[in-house]
């Protein structure tokens, strides 16, 4: 099975980059404004002539060959935004909430959710408390941030929650293990990859993801699966994730010195 998902996080009005989810120079990289998130759905459009399906729709016997998946993750107040600008084009989305922030400033509050729910767009679990490095927590601490994240959200929107993302893109085959065993059926990282693999009974999916400042042509390419710019993408990862690897907690903590603060994205 191969799917093609790209990852955004929050959708601001202007540059109002606090206004939702996490604050700071750092977590505003992943967002884009509302002007420019309106240009690469619009984009997509052009050159992607299917609805986009949700992770539901992949295991369905009648499901399209062409695959593109839109997810949303930290769940900050713009999710309710950015459902709206879905709905004009009939589009669904997946919304990955971090459970301990929920009807914090600049989050969702339980009603919200809710209304996304109602609206037919995805919900799943983006962690409880959106570790520093979940990779490197034991897998009792992972296990235990899907579980409680994912009751939560059950009791909220009343209906099991199968559908996660791993926060940061710190993803390992325990976060994957334990995701599996807290009845999770979905797991999507940070990985650009269209490939989809299985551990344990959980799909893992991977994402491309876009970054304030990107062109609204990298989501069109992105969503056709063209060669060169998902390899770079690709290739771009391996090399911060090898980093990563060799630098341990010291790559945050340089990454966040150099940024000025504390990453959250």
């Amino acid at each position: 099975m191969k799917a093609l998902s790209i990852l955004y996080h929050d959708v601001v009005e202007g540059a109002d980059w606090d206004s939702s989810g996490f604050s700071g120079p750092s977590a505003a990289r992943y967002k884009l404004s509302v002007e420019e998130f309106e240009k690469h759905l619009e984009a997509i459009s052009r050159v992607f002539h299917s609805t986009p399906v949700t992770v539901f729709d992949l295991l369905a016997a009648n499901a399209p060959e062409e695959n593109l998946l839109l997810t949303f993750d930290d769940g900050g107040a713009s999710a309710s935004r950015v459902a709206e600008v879905l709905k004009a084009r009939g589009w669904r989305g997946h919304f990955f909430i971090t459970t301990d922030y929920i009807g914090r400033p600049a989050f969702l509050d339980r009603g919200q959710i809710c209304a996304l729910r109602n609206s037919g767009h995805v919900i799943g679990s983006h962690s409880c408390s959106h570790p520093q490095r979940m990779s490197s927590c034991s897998f009792e601490q992972v296990f235990m941030e899907w579980r409680r994240s994912a009751e939560m959200l059950a009791e909220i929107v009343g209906e099991p929650i199968t559908v996660a993302s791993v926060p940061r893109g710190n993803y390992s085959a325990r976060v994957a293990r334990a995701a599996a065993h807290a009845g999770i059926k979905f797991l999507l990282t940070s990985e650009p990859t269209a490939r989809c693999r299985m551990i344990e009974g959980c799909w893992i999916l991977g994402r491309y993801g876009i970054l304030q400042g990107m062109s609204p042509r990298s989501s069109a390419d992105f969503a056709t699966g063209r060669f060169l710019p998902c390899f770079e993408q690709w290739s771009l990862w391996n090399a911060k994730k090898l980093l990563k690897k060799m630098g341990g907690v010291y790559y945050h903590q340089i990454r966040d010195l150099t940024l000025g603060e504390r990453s959250h994205s």
